[in-house]
């Protein structure tokens, strides 16, 4: 049974006095703008990862223009497609500093400035630099904000929102492909790149609707979810503060004390200021840097000291063992969905299927049923009665099963039932937010989940051409699925073990609070 992260007690920013006065419900939470930011992260999913999901009709026409090697040629999507997901961690930095909203507008720049120029490309090395890492970083700048906002917005209908949210990918790899096929038909490679350039910019608006919630409506937030749970509310403010002491989290007299300081320094420079409202406009102007950089830098230490006490402090969140099994099953989990859709034309092609496949692909039947696999399991996530964890390890074992015996279906009804099977289970990517916030807190969701799709990141990245070399060396695509179906077999073992973990936790703690 999946404990939630106040029986954890991982929830590092929760503040023990929250809930002590009724505070009146934001109706931005679960309702109002919450609803314009799924809008928002529907239309980012749609941009970004509908757009990736399509490069196999760019990549055509880079093999024609270039003549370079399909391995080679192959590394600018999967650089794309990599680096979006593998800098999560550091955009964690970016949005401890800047907040959401402008942490998305600079990355929907960035990502379009990569398509733009990109459509200059004299060779596929320049496209490993504009496209690959360019673009990629600036995807990664607004995907990972598009989903840290929603989790913020919502508490009973995460799984829900979360998975309205990501079917944008479903919808983008319809939309995407069929528009990249047309700019191309129309306008050729490059003044394609170069318009879904301009679409891109759209990321911008994206990024702007994403308003941060106010402190009041965070502490409203946290007062809703305590009193959701009154029965265990003691039990579970005891068992953080343990948490907390035994992490060496730093107390507030300390956090207040440094507050104290930098106010102190911005209202002498502001003094200073008024001051010299005599002297001549160049101290003036000379003094409006002065504080604006005294700002900067506060801003700058404070986001700084967040984000790394997140990965190296003594509150560091591999300090939460049920997280670390959660990161080595992420390092296996996302090559197991993207092998699928490099291999199956060439399984369709040596079963003699293509007359069939060409009426009906099977990688559109995966598409298609993943849109409504993100929903449906969202929707059973959030009942009282079911367990999110449950969900998700029942679309793990589903999903698993279905890599390891696709290679034994060789007639295009099977497969097509596999596929069916394959796209509905994967809509676990919707639960992957909800998940991750239960185990380390909505404060700590930007780097905890930075880390996620980081380790997502390095399955996409290696786990295709991995699968490719497999091919080389055995001429036979089976041992591809079976190999990365034990992998990721490997990965959800190690959730299974995470109740173990938590009955072990406080057995360690009562041990050495005994020794004391």
């Amino acid at each position: 049974m999946y404990a939630s992260r106040e029986d954890i007690g991982y929830d590092f920013g929760d503040d023990s006095k929250v809930g002590s006065k009724p505070v009146k419900p934001n109706p931005n939470i679960d309702g109002g703008w919450a609803w314009m930011i799924v809008l928002s992260s529907f239309l980012v999913h749609i941009l970004i990862m509908g757009s990736q999901m399509a490069l196999g009709i760019l990549n055509m026409e880079w093999l024609e223009e270039f003549n370079q090697s399909r391995g080679l040629t192959a590394w600018v999507s999967s650089l794309s497609m990599g680096i979006t997901l593998i800098v999560g961690p550091f955009i964690g930095l970016f949005i401890s500093m800047c907040g959401c909203r402008k942490t998305a507008i600079i990355g929907g720049i960035l990502n379009a400035l990569g398509w733009i120029l990109s459509a200059y490309a004299s060779n596929v090395h320049y496209l490993f630099l504009t496209f690959g890492v360019t673009a990629g970083i600036g995807s990664g700048m607004v995907y990972l904000p598009a989903v840290v906002m929603v989790g913020q917005y919502f508490q009973k209908r995460r799984a829900l929102a979360q998975g309205l949210s990501t079917t944008g990918t479903g919808f983008g790899a319809f939309l995407m492909t069929a528009l990249l096929k047309y700019l191309c038909i129309e306008f050729g490679w490059r003044n394609a790149m170069f318009i879904q350039g301009a679409i891109s910019l759209n990321l911008c608006v994206c990024g702007a609707l994403m308003r941060p919630l106010s402190h009041k409506d965070i502490v409203s937030e946290k007062y809703i979810v305590r009193s959701n749970s009154e029965d265990n509310q003691e039990k579970v403010l005891s068992h953080s503060a343990e948490t907390i002491k035994s992490n060496g989290v730093l107390s507030e007299e300390p956090e207040k004390k440094e507050a104290a300081t930098n106010e102190e320094v911005l209202d002498s420079v502001q003094h200073i200021e008024i001051g010299g409202k005599s002297r001549s406009g160049r101290n003036m102007y000379g003094l409006r840097i002065l504080k604006t950089v005294s700002q900067l830098t506060v801003t700058v230490r404070k986001g700084f000291a967040i984000w790394y006490s997140s990965y190296f402090g003594a509150a560091s969140l591999f300090t939460n063992r049920v997280f670390v099994a959660f990161i080595i099953w992420a390092l296996f989990a996302y090559s197991s969905f993207v092998i699928p859709f490099i291999h199956l034309p060439e399984i369709v092609k040596q079963y003699n299927l293509s007359s069939q496949n060409n009426i009906f692909p099977l990688t559109s039947i995966i598409a298609i049923v993943h849109i409504f696999g993100k929903v449906i399991l969202g929707i059973i996530s959030d009942l009282p009665c079911i367990s999110t964890w449950n969900v998700f390890l029942m679309a793990n074992f589903t999903l698993v099963t279905c890599i390891l015996t696709l290679p034994l279906m060789q007639t295009y009804i099977s497969l097509a039932v596999v596929c069916a099977l394959i796209g509905f289970s994967s809509g676990y990517f919707s639960l992957m937010p909800v998940v991750t916030e239960d185990l380390v807190g909505t404060k700590h969701l930007a780097n905890a989940y930075g880390i996620i799709i980081c380790a997502n990141g390095i399955s996409a990245l290696f786990g295709p051409p991995f699968a490719g070399w497999i091919y080389d060396i055995t001429h036979k695509y089976d041992f591809s699925f079976y190999i990365s179906g034990l992998l990721y077999m490997v990965g959800i073992i190690f959730l299974l073990i995470q109740p173990c973990i938590q009955k072990k936790q406080p057995r360690e703690k009562s041990t050495e609070e005994a020794q004391v």
